[in-house]
């Protein structure tokens, strides 16, 4: 989401969707790793104080 603040665009969310192509044995771990990894993720740790970051998993 990008909102207008006195004529300048500031990012407030940026959201993320993982398109994953695995094995249904897999599907439970994949949504496990969703919980923690931006936690080891640079850029999620450098921006997660002003950046509001949604993820999500979608399965193909």
């Amino acid at each position: 989401m990008v909102a207008n603040e006195g004529k300048v665009l500031v990012i407030r969310r940026i959201e993320v969707t993982y398109h994953l192509k695995l094995a249904e044995e897999h599907r439970e771990l994949a949504e496990r790793v969703l919980e923690f990894h931006a936690d080891f993720c640079p850029v999620a740790r450098t921006i997660a104080n002003c950046v509001e970051i949604e993820t999500k998993l979608e399965f193909v």
